[in-house]
């Protein structure tokens, strides 16, 4: 197929995640691992070029990095982030597009 200036067009790339890094800083204490394990298992799913990295957070916090810049903060909105929505902030990051926070949250797990 031709672009018209004679030269084959350029086939869009599938988006692999490659030289992506994620953060999540989280509340060990607190149980909030099993949250980590879910939605880093959703993300290599997605993308298994991501590299993804846990560090130990204060209490009640789940705050996730993507390429160094904080894009869900448990601390301010209160919940677990989508795993949608993290998935389209990694598509927006591989495609160089600029990362907005991600404001929607789930509320955590409540035991009536």
């Amino acid at each position: 197929m031709s672009d018209g200036s004679g030269e084959p067009a350029a086939e869009a790339l599938p988006v692999t995640g490659e030289g992506i890094r994620i953060v999540v800083e989280y509340c060990k204490p607190c149980g909030f691992e099993s949250a980590f394990l879910e939605l880093a298992s959703a993300v290599k799913e997605e993308y298994p070029e991501v590299e993804i990295e846990s560090r130990l957070g204060g209490t009640g916090a789940f705050e996730i990095e993507i390429n160094g810049q904080l894009v869900f903060s448990k601390l301010e909105n209160g919940g677990f982030p989508y795993e949608k929505d993290l998935i389209e902030a990694i598509r927006r990051a591989s495609n160089g597009e600029p990362l907005e926070k991600i404001t929607k949250s789930r509320p955590p797990c409540v035991i009536l």
